[in-house]
């Protein structure tokens, strides 16, 4: 059962991807690119922005950090006012390993503001437009670090649990309204981020993996993607375990 409109003529949509010059919104950039969709991609970081912009003739890059809120309004003016949007994903986010015994609440409130805050400011300035055309989609990458609490993700987990709640809320009020919300809640996948991991990251996937996944997903009219289901299947049972069984589980499988 779909639960959203179905995408599946990517032909001159307009897509802008927050956060997407690396991992999972590259290649997610790059496929819809592929697809004939018009992309629009934001970043911080200047280098891998040119590198996209050269490499792809025709995908639009803007340097831009989501946490700049005057800059997210802007920039989803010009793109708004230039054409309209037909979907925004929010990809930016950041992860640094963190444990009750090393807590420090400007690392979390670092992480709150990129991934969680961001998410936030983007919404606000693309969806006054999308209501009053009523057509569009918003979609969030978040993670199944969302949906429990895992070990050294104390900074982390919490942002993706505020997104995938957000998700969840955005899609009651805005279905009526014709509009799409999906949610991206990935395992392992290769990427900056999981590079700083020290453990065994059981079925780690590439990010172009990721992207076919994502895009199977919005053209399915599917709210949330998970993958690879042979890793998040099981994460997601876990989701309805009783705290005394969570524990014990998630303290055999990572060590601790």
């Amino acid at each position: 059962m779909s639960l959203n409109p179905k995408i599946t003529d990517w032909h001159g949509k307009r897509v802008w991807l927050v956060g997407a010059s690396t991992g999972i919104g590259r290649a997610t950039a790059i496929a819809l690119h592929t697809a004939g969709a018009k992309v629009f991609v934001s970043a911080r970081s200047p280098a891998p922005l040119a590198e996209l912009s050269a490499q792809y003739p025709g995908l639009q890059t803007i340097q831009l950090d989501a946490t700049d809120e005057a800059g997210v309004k802007a920039t989803a003016q010009k793109l708004i006012l230039e054409g309209g949007l037909d979907l925004m994903m929010y990809c930016a986010g950041i992860y640094q390993p963190l444990r009750a015994q090393d807590i420090k609440s400007t690392i979390m409130a670092q992480h709150m503001q990129v991934n969680y805050i961001g998410a936030v400011y983007v919404t606000e300035a693309v969806l006054p437009a999308m209501l009053a055309a009523k057509h569009g989609h918003l979609s969030y990458v978040s993670s199944v670090a969302g949906f429990r609490g895992l070990p050294k993700s104390l900074a982390y987990g919490p942002t993706k649990a505020a997104m995938i709640n957000m998700a969840e809320a955005l899609y009651i009020d805005l279905h009526d309204e014709g509009l799409g919300v999906s949610v991206i809640n990935p395992g392992f996948v290769e990427t900056p981020l999981t590079s700083q991991n020290t453990f065994r990251m059981p079925a780690l996937i590439k990010p172009e993996e990721a992207a076919t996944e994502i895009m199977a997903g919005w053209q399915a009219g599917k709210f949330e993607m998970h993958f690879p289901k042979r890793f998040t299947a099981w994460l997601k049972l876990m989701r309805s375990a009783p705290h005394s069984l969570y524990f014990k589980m998630t303290r055999q499988f990572t060590g601790l």
